[in-house]
């Protein structure tokens, strides 16, 4: 068995302005204020002596890969992001940065807004364009009816509001 691991696409390379602003905030602190402290921490280690037994020297380094291996990640990523700040031509579809107002088959209502695969987590509701309810959404209009694949099997969905808020 090899330890061949194919590369996982980066995902959509749209963001809106305050995801962008996190992403940076997150290279920033992890560039000027995280990587110096655990660089020290692991000179102090060093200083000790053997580094073949010392765990703290061990676990520094570790760190400090782990460290470097996300902000080459992060900044690799927000080179090449499109920040989306403005509505689409279009308000009438399902873009980015849209909140649409679901509602299910037995009546129940939900509200999600479209953004990028690195900012769905910023907020309940948020739903990544690369997610099946984010693929099955984009470019429908206002009553269209949406079906989606959930691993508990097909659900159906209409569209019943479509909105952009101002700058993105």
């Amino acid at each position: 068995m090899s330890r061949y691991r194919p590369r996982t696409p980066a995902g959509s390379k749209y963001i809106t302005p305050p995801g962008r602003e996190r992403l940076q905030r997150e290279l920033d602190a992890l560039w000027r204020e995280e990587r110096p402290r655990v660089t020290l921490a692991v000179q102090a280690a060093a200083a000790q002596g053997d580094r073949s037994e010392n765990a703290e020297y061990t676990y520094g380094k570790r760190r400090l890969r782990e460290i470097d291996r996300r902000v080459r990640f992060l900044r690799k990523r927000l080179d090449g992001m499109v920040v989306v700040d403005s509505a689409p031509s279009d308000p009438k579809r399902v873009f980015f940065g849209a909140w649409v107002e679901l509602e299910a088959e037995d009546g129940a209502r939900s509200r999600h807004r479209i953004v990028g695969p690195d900012e769905f987590d910023m907020a309940p509701g948020y739903v990544s364009m690369d997610a099946p309810l984010g693929r099955a959404l984009l470019t429908r209009r206002l009553d269209d009816e949406v079906s989606v694949e959930t691993p508990g099997g097909s659900r159906v969905y209409v569209i019943v509001a479509i909105e952009y808020l101002p700058g993105g």
